[in-house]
């Protein structure tokens, strides 16, 4: 096999213009995710450009939170992007995370609205996962697909989607070669919605968010929700949330108080969390 010749995954404020903070709706302070908004806009943007985004749990968990914040207020749709010349390198291999899939749009939270990706510089592994979910995609032309996992002997479940988001024969390719993905062919066979200059990607995302965020919302989610239910499902994207629900109750305090109450002979004092 052919050396591998992309950079591996790493080794080594939140405001709401002209509304407030939304920090308590993301649950606190994030460090490594920000979050803004603006006249419908949410913009959820990484910010650990030192590590070129690589993915590390911290990161996985603001993106969630995030996306739960953006789910919760009242933005009409989202572009997600980063800081830096690179998307994401996707996962930290120093403080790999165990549940990355908490990064992934509309996977980590079920969302009613919708998200536009913005990418540059290097989208690998997990990364590509991210944009799969995300409604539309804008690739500044410095844009670099790969998802290598198989190369590595690394795999996180929800990759096979992206066969119900190109056709099955260059999503193989994409999945299991592990080479780069020509930004142009992923254009034309409708991964990516448009290719700009670098620099004019968030400007692009940020003008059709603009269109959603001024449509009328009930229909533009009813739009969306009705295309997802045609869209098929590779098995993760069903199991992964499911699996966080059970997770949920397992570590529930009304679990702790349901064993103790039996031992106490009691009725229990559930809360619902």
């Amino acid at each position: 096999m052919s050396a591998i010749s992309w950079p591996p995954a790493i080794r080594t404020g939140e405001k709401r213009t002209g509304g407030g903070s939304i920090g308590a709706a993301s649950g606190g302070n994030m460090s490594l995710v920000k979050v803004e908004s603006s006249e419908g806009i949410c913009t959820i943007t990484m910010n650990r450009a030192d590590k070129r985004n690589a993915l590390s749990q911290q990161l996985c968990d603001e993106l969630m939170a995030a996306y739960q914040a953006f789910e919760a207020g009242p933005d009409q749709v989202a572009i997600l992007q980063a800081e830096g010349p690179h998307f994401s390198v996707g996962a930290d291999l120093k403080d790999p995370p165990g549940a990355m899939w908490k990064a992934v749009p509309h996977v980590s939270h079920k969302l009613s609205k919708p998200v536009i990706g913005a990418t540059r510089g290097w989208v690998i592994g997990g990364a590509i996962v991210m944009i799969m979910t995300c409604d539309m995609l804008v690739a500044a032309d410095t844009t670099k697909l790969m998802y290598p996992e198989a190369r590595v002997g690394a795999f996180g479940g929800l990759a096979p989607g992206v066969v119900a988001r190109m056709p099955h024969k260059v999503a193989m390719e994409l999945i299991l070669l592990g080479e780069e993905l020509p930004l142009e062919r992923a254009w034309q066979v409708g991964f990516v919605n448009k290719i700009v200059p670098e620099g004019q990607e968030r400007a692009e995302a940020r003008r059709m968010a603009r269109i959603i965020a001024d449509s009328a919302p009930l229909v533009i989610r009813t739009l969306r929700d009705f295309a997802l239910q045609t869209l098929p499902k590779s098995p993760a994207e069903f199991i992964v949330p499911e699996r966080y629900k059970l997770e949920q109750i397992a570590g529930s305090q009304d679990r702790i108080e349901g064993g103790a109450a039996f031992r106490d002979k009691r009725k229990p004092a559930f809360k619902g969390r």
